[in-house]
């Protein structure tokens, strides 16, 4: 099945500290591109995989579950960490909490993460409502391109396969469970208006996870998919310097 325009994968090879990157549900690589070419250029070594299901038709995805689309990216943070010496995730949306998750599991194997709107909770009724409807509506309108900057489009579905949503209220219920578990250095850049994904997903975020090292940043001038929105610009710059920090901080104490 050909693939959308945009939804290639990309991987970059460059220096010993490396940066995995998830997509949301729905979407594709695209909407993140920008943001990987950014670390890329800057010398780190980056991998934006497609995740299984995405970036070729709806129908593909409604026979996928999460624990494919956790087992493509846990995957790839096993492959980075062969080449790069510190690995950090990060993700828009579902790709939140697929960092999120990774982050739980792997434990120090994660240098640290960094997510943007990121989601861990599904309106109650949806989830009330989704394993019978599922069996009986193959898909609803989807819920890609919400964003402000006039001219930018996000690549992803046009409908959204219920079986798949019912696979990502599970992961999102195992997500949250897993919070406490994050220890590691935390970035959260979230939108004040989101259409797809309440901000207070990200409150929730904030105030489960065990890490000590928390960053969070409100953007004030975009919507659910920041990082081809307003603040793009600022999510790249800002999540650059949290990995700098970081890596700077492992190697002065290394050579303590």
């Amino acid at each position: 099945m050909p693939l959308l325009p945009g939804a290639e994968p990309m991987r970059r090879d460059g220096g010993e500290v490396g940066v995995l990157l998830c997509h949301g549900f729905t979407g594709c690589p695209q909407s993140l591109r920008p943001w990987a070419e950014y670390l890329a250029e800057r010398g780190l070594t980056v991998s934006l995989p497609l995740l299984p299901g995405h970036g070729t038709r709806w129908q593909d995805l409604a026979v996928t579950g999460w624990e494919d689309w956790y087992a493509a990216v846990d995957l790839e943070l096993r492959r980075l960490r062969e080449h790069c010496g510190q690995v950090f995730v990060g993700g828009l949306s579902m790709g939140g909490a697929l960092a999120l998750r990774l982050a739980a599991r792997h434990g120090d194997a994660v240098a640290g993460a960094v997510v943007v709107n990121p989601a861990v909770t599904m309106p109650r009724i949806q989830g009330f409502v989704l394993p019978v409807l599922r069996h009986l509506v193959p898909s609803v309108p989807g819920v890609a391109g919400d964003i402000a900057r006039e001219g930018v489009t996000e690549v992803g579905y046009d409908r959204v396969p219920l079986h798949a949503a019912h696979s990502l209220w599970r992961l999102l219920r195992e997500v949250r469970a897993d919070l406490p578990r994050v220890t590691r250095p935390l970035m959260v850049l979230h939108s004040r208006v989101d259409h797809v994904v309440s901000p207070s997903d990200s409150a929730l975020v904030l105030s489960r996870v065990s890490s000590r090292d928390v960053t969070e940043t409100v953007l004030e001038r975009s919507l659910h998919v920041a990082t081809l929105d307003h603040d793009a610009e600022r999510i790249f710059a800002d999540s650059y310097g949290f990995i700098t920090r970081l890596t700077a901080r492992k190697t002065a104490r290394d050579g303590a």
